[in-house]
């Protein structure tokens, strides 16, 4: 199923998805499109600058303790840019499901998931229910 792509899709002002509206129809579909894009953009420009900072730090400290200091904040860097960029393969993954038309819907039930939940996690491929029925099993499984 082909979506309209977001230079032919407008959207009101201040648009948020609503249940009285067909779900994911294009409006619906544009939302989260520019949601995902607008996290993807925020998730590179940090990351670029951590990146900037990074290569411009000088590591080379006399004291001891400022270098481990430093060594600590640049492994913590390192951490966080790493899950950055877990995320951002995530929303590449949520935005080729826009473009297939699988997005919004549950890829272990096929029903819809709540807008509610799409607005917190857009990168959800679960509803709540079956994600809660996984990490029960996750847990059991330990």
């Amino acid at each position: 199923m082909a979506v309209a792509s977001s230079k032919t899709t407008k959207l009101p002002a201040g648009y948020k998805p609503s249940a009285s509206e067909k779900f994911m129809g294009v409006k619906q579909t544009e939302f989260f499109r520019r949601l995902l894009n607008d996290w993807k953009d925020d998730l590179l420009d940090v990351s670029k600058q951590t990146r900037t900072i990074m290569q411009t730090d000088n590591l080379s400290h006399a004291d001891v303790a400022d270098r481990a200091s430093s060594e600590a904040d640049r492994a913590l860097e390192l951490r966080a840019s790493d899950r950055q960029r877990k995320l951002v393969s995530k929303i590449d993954a949520a935005l080729r499901r826009i473009e297939e038309g699988a997005f919004g819907y549950c890829e272990e039930t096929g029903e819809p998931i709540s807008l509610e939940r799409l607005e917190a996690r857009p990168i959800a491929t679960l509803s709540l229910d079956a994600q809660e029925r996984h990490e029960r099993n996750e847990k059991v499984g330990r």
